[in-house]
This record gives structure tokens, C-alpha cells and sequence, in this order.
């Protein structure tokens, strides 16, 4: 169970308007202001150091704490990149990206968990719809969230 005894709630993130590398900072900022370790798991390493170099060339007053894992500090780290589904920083949020699954047992050890897509990818739109029955189906609470009017609006929930 989350840690402050909310339940916890796997977010489903449709981007149509802004991509990954402008919106993922701004999750992040909100998970460190909550007081929690994030792991953004992926499927591709290559990514994964991209999304990194993005991340260490943002503007200065919006440095975001980070680390690539396979270093000697993962631990530490209070945002870890990483495609291990046991991330060393020990999270308590997980933002999956490219496809990366988050698995409905990990759901309650967990104060959030982020599915990220992107919508003009129809695949990845077809792994969020997989993941959502997954997430539902295990009777772990889900919103979806879209931002096709350029703001982010709720548009479904399953408690």
C-alpha cells in the first residue's frame, strides 16, 4: 500500500501534443516534490542515454538529480534510468516509457506508477490499451489522462 495509506493509482499518460522529453520533467518535478525516488524504466538503453543527455542539458533552475543505472551510486540516485523492472533506488514511483510494462504486483509497494505513450505511435497506444486491462483487470486503481486539447483532462477511471 502507498505509503500514506492512499491507495496507489497507476497514471496513463497519452501524449498528442507535447513529447516525452517535455512532459517527463515535468512529472518528475512533481514526484521529487512529493519526497519520492523515481525509476523511469525502458526498454531501450539507447533511449535511456538520450532522454539522460536530455535531462543534463535542460535549463539550470530546472536541473533534475539523476543518474543512468550501472553506475556506483544507482542507490542514491533520486531519479534512476533504467530498464531493470528492480530498480537500486528502491522508487517510490515508477514512469514506464517506450513500452515498458509495469506489473499489477508491484502496483501496492508503490505510492504511483506512470504509463507514459506516445499517441501517434499506434503500437505503443496498443501496449498503454494492454496495460490498462492488465493494470484494471488485477483490480488496481487506473486514470487516464489526455492532453489532445493541449491541456491534461482526466478521461477515464477505474477504482
Amino acid at each position: 500500500m502507498a505509503q500514506d495509506g492512499a491507495r496507489p493509482t497507476v497514471y496513463f499518460y497519452h501524449l498528442t501534443q507535447a513529447p516525452l522529453e517535455v512532459t517527463l520533467p515535468k512529472l518528475l518535478e512533481k514526484s521529487l516534490a512529493a519526497g519520492w525516488r523515481v525509476a523511469v524504466r525502458g526498454t531501450n538503453p539507447a533511449q535511456l542515454d538520450w532522454l539522460d543527455e536530455k535531462l543534463w542539458l535542460g535549463r539550470e533552475d530546472e536541473f533534475l538529480p539523476h543518474g543512468r543505472s550501472g553506475g556506483a551510486h544507482d542507490a542514491l540516485q533520486p531519479i534512476l534510468l533504467t530498464t531493470d523492472a528492480n530498480a537500486a533506488n528502491a522508487p517510490q514511483c515508477v514512469m514506464a516509457i517506450d513500452g515498458a510494462t509495469v506489473e499489477p504486483a508491484e502496483v501496492n509497494d508503490l505510492a504511483r506508477a506512470c504509463i507514459i505513450f506516445d499517441g501517434n505511435d499506434l503500437s505503443a497506444v496498443n501496449a498503454a490499451r494492454d496495460q490498462w486491462r492488465t493494470i484494471t483487470g488485477a483490480g488496481c486503481a487506473a486514470q487516464y489522462w489526455s492532453e489532445e486539447t493541449g491541456r491534461w483532462q482526466k478521461k477515464a477511471e477505474s477504482a
